[in-house]
């Protein structure tokens, strides 16, 4: 439609064609209106019956609600109105008539159940706060992948069909290829190493990675969006430098381009971007500090991973972003290098409320990344691909993933990961 206004361009005097959905109808006895809504938003078409044909009055108020329409007239000014104007109708078309019986409110003034707005994804995202948050989403990662060029990556595309999983072969999804047992990949690791080897040296992508995860939680998923960074010459420290520059990058493009979307979120008075540096507690001291709590009903020792009640006291203590440095060899993976025996490179980035970021320095020396792959039971020969690159000059490097939806959902403070995922898929979702 190359003459379509949209309403939120709709000034008094003109004379426009509007098109959008039918978001509600008052009938009020002589004077009717219909509330028609766009991807701007909505605008008030006022039908008075006594001064208008009795077919485009009854076009415009039989319509049924989430129809599409199109409506041309002339726009005044009216204080009343939702957005102050209305549009007085020349002509109601009916382009896509709606079944009166919707398995969702859009208007938002009957709740629906998580499962039945992810069953009906489309109407859900009809509602001013569901489509606020993926026009966030959006907003997040353009930020992010203009960050990422902001200190000297190239974006790379690697491939989610492979043969060996990156961490072993826990939590894989198995497919058949051409008559082959293939796997959909948990990460870019390993092929983003292989690019910090090849003269690009700085990289980031932003794709999807599978997990089959028997977590069926509501911060887990089995598909997700992944943003990875990996540098040549580079260590831990660099890269969390890194990671801190572009969380901020999206917390601060949020903040000042958002505004509307926090709005209707009921965020737009509590929504800031980090003022501070992420403080960085080595993982001793995470533990030490998880312990003073009481909140555990047995304390930590080294070697524990954190459980996710240590993960939220811990939060709760620190009440802002952080790292987690240092953590003990044994558990992290064979990939990450040791500083000594005991102690790794490896870092976590936290939200008080959750882990978000995992990376560390590679081990970038082929004998150690080899005797790494056996300390874990790991076949090296299995990962050849990978391993051999290293005998050719592989510079020391370092990176991390990062969480695309729990960076979404810790931002704006959603109470499950699916509400920032379009389509989810988890244990029991494959379909929409």
């Amino acid at each position: 439609m190359d003459d379509r206004t949209y309403t939120a361009d709709a000034e008094p005097g003109d004379t426009v064609t509007v098109a959008g959905w039918v978001h509600e109808v008052r009938d009020l006895g002589g004077i009717a209106f219909l509330i028609l809504r766009d991807t701007t938003g909505k605008i008030q078409v006022k039908f008075e019956k006594d001064e208008m044909a009795d077919e485009l009055v009854e076009t415009g108020l039989n319509v049924q609600r989430e129809s599409v329409i199109s409506v041309t007239g002339d726009v005044e000014e009216e204080p009343r109105a939702p957005t102050g104007v209305e549009i007085t109708p020349d002509s109601v078309d009916v382009v896509s008539e709606a079944d009166p019986e919707l398995p969702l409110d859009p208007s938002g003034k009957v709740d629906a159940e998580l499962s039945t707005r992810l069953d009906n994804r489309t109407l859900d995202l009809r509602k001013d706060e569901t489509k606020a948050i993926f026009e966030i989403r959006a907003e997040v990662l353009r930020a992010v992948r203009e960050q990422f060029r902001e200190i000297g990556c190239t974006e790379i595309n690697t491939p989610k069909i492979v043969a060996t999983g990156t961490e072993g072969g826990t939590e894989l999804f198995p497919i058949t290829y051409f008559g082959r047992e293939a796997f959909m990949n948990q990460s870019p690791q390993l092929f983003k190493q292989l690019m910090v080897g090849s003269g690009l040296e700085r990289v980031f992508e932003i794709g999807p990675i599978f997990r089959a995860e028997e977590h069926n939680t509501p911060r887990h998923l089995n598909e997700a969006t992944s943003i990875d960074f990996e540098s040549a010459f580079a260590d831990h420290e660099d890269a969390m430098d890194a990671c801190e520059s572009v969380v901020r990058a999206a917390y601060e493009a949020v903040e000042a381009n958002c505004q509307d979307q926090l709005e209707a979120l009921d965020l737009a008075d509590e929504f800031e971007a980090p003022a501070d540096s992420f403080p960085r507690l080595t993982y001793e001291e995470a533990i030490e500090r998880i312990n003073a709590t009481g909140e555990l009903d047995e304390p930590l020792v080294w070697g524990d991973d954190l459980p996710t009640e240590g993960e939220h006291a811990l939060g709760q203590d620190v009440g802002e972003h952080y790292f987690i440095t240092d953590w003990p060899s044994e558990i992290k993976p064979f990939y990450i290098m040791d500083k000594d025996d005991d102690v790794s490179t490896g870092f976590d980035m936290m939200h008080p409320t959750m882990e978000l970021v995992s990376g560390g320095q590679r081990e970038h020396r082929y004998d150690q990344l080899v005797a790494g792959f056996e300390q874990q039971g790991l076949d090296p020969e299995a990962f050849d691909y990978y391993t051999r690159m290293f005998k050719y000059g592989m510079p020391p490097h370092a990176g991390w993933g990062l969480g695309g939806e729990r960076l979404v959902m810790t931002m704006l403070g959603l109470g499950n990961i699916r509400e920032a995922v379009l389509f989810p898929r988890d244990r029991q979702r494959l379909s929409p």
